[in-house]
């Protein structure tokens, strides 16, 4: 598997970091991990196959990582590359993601469903387990940030796994879901003091991946006050036991 970072920042402007948005290559197929309203055009500033796009996974319904999908969803129907498709797209989330993009669908009755191709609302539970695309298993646990939130783990048939937390809030079980994953990668909204509890601080996503001890760690979703830490620096000053380093918009990771 690869993984490409398309956006590791938040929903607030910043010149260097995208929103939410992941790029996962696998021998099964292309899955884009949230999409985020610049995921888009990151998708092709990185080259990547997106009229053959596979799957979407919405980890949860905050704009930052699903305010692209009908952006998308708009070109695919629209964009000349996309016409001969005729593989289904699927998309998966929680419960209420086809109230979502049927509400999106109803503002300007943009059709977005109605492709050259099919396209699939797949909602899932928590704790749920099921195949993403032929030979890719996956596992879904919920996470304390909304409802709706669910951290993924994925598997391929070699036995290589991510694990992607997405927003949450701490809890020693998000570690207990990632443990042993070859890549976790994980929220890190901000450094010491935190202004919600429905994010993690650098302790606190270090206490994580101390508690899963993967291969990799990655910590991703960087607020703007990052900006003005030596990230790399900081991460070193706390013992998690596996290799962590710092997500990067066009950051690609062999897994």
């Amino acid at each position: 598997m690869e993984l490409i970072i398309l956006g590791s920042g938040t929903s607030v402007p910043h010149p260097k970091r995208a929103p939410a948005a992941n790029w996962l290559e696998t021998s099964s197929g292309s899955l884009l991990l949230d999409a985020s309203t610049a995921a888009v055009q990151r998708m092709a500033e990185e080259n990547l196959d997106w009229p053959n796009l596979d799957a979407i996974w919405i980890s949860h319904f905050h704009l930052d990582h699903v305010g692209g999908l009908a952006p998308f969803l708009f070109a695919t129907k629209h964009a000349p590359q996309t016409q001969s498709r005729r593989k289904p797209l699927i998309v998966y989330g929680g419960y209420g993601l086809k109230k979502l993009v049927h509400a999106f669908d109803d503002a300007n009755n943009y059709g977005l469903l109605n492709q050259a191709f099919p396209v699939e609302l797949r909602e899932v539970a928590p704790r749920s387990k099921f195949e993403l695309l032929p030979g890719l298993a996956a596992q879904t646990f919920s996470t304390p940030h909304t409802s709706e939130s669910r951290a993924i783990r994925l598997t391929d048939e070699a036995g290589k796994s991510l694990v992607y937390s997405s927003d949450t809030g701490y809890a020693e079980a998000v570690g207990a879901f990632a443990r042993g994953a070859d890549l976790l990668l994980l929220e890190c909204s901000f450094f010491r003091d935190k202004p919600v509890n429905k994010h993690l601080n650098l302790e606190e996503a270090m206490k994580i991946a101390g508690h899963a001890q993967p291969v990799r760690t990655v910590l991703t979703h960087l607020y703007p006050e990052w900006d003005d830490v030596e990230i790399d620096v900081e991460i070193g000053k706390h013992g998690a036991g596996c290799d962590v380093v710092a997500a990067t918009d066009g950051l690609r990771i062999r897994i």
